[in-house]
């Protein structure tokens, strides 16, 4: 019941700073491009990416507090679901460049931070 709460709260969390960061990419880099779920995206990857490193390699023990970031705070904040919905709604309104350009982005570059933030990790020896 514990992790289910650790994940609950981590959700909430997420959630919260999705919803910051969705706002304040709008205010500076206006609404005509998804911004804010592109960088929840990335920064969430880069997350994600380091403390996987971090674990697989020894660094850090596996936590108990894994679920709260892993599964509720990036589980929350970098959300799939809605880089699909910005791209479908990009191709409705026949914006096909933009909604090309959001794929390209959002995907390259998320595997592109996983990629960056492993190598920032040694392996153990």
């Amino acid at each position: 019941m514990q992790t289910w709460l650790l994940i609950a709260a981590g959700g909430a969390v997420g959630a919260c700073l999705r919803f910051g960061i969705g706002e304040l990419m709008a205010w500076l880099l206006g609404r005509h491009f998804p911004y804010g779920t592109l960088t929840v995206n990335l920064v969430g990857s880069f997350i994600m990416g380091l403390a996987y490193a971090l674990i697989s390699h020894g660094h850090v023990l596996e936590h108990p507090l894994k679920p709260l970031l892993m599964v509720g705070i990036l589980g929350a904040l970098t959300t799939f679901s809605s880089f699909a919905l910005d791209t479908m709604v990009l191709m409705q309104h026949g914006d096909w460049f933009k909604a090309g350009l959001n794929i390209l982005l959002n995907v390259a570059l998320c595997l592109l931070m996983v990629y960056v933030a492993m190598q920032l990790v040694p392996a153990r020896g």
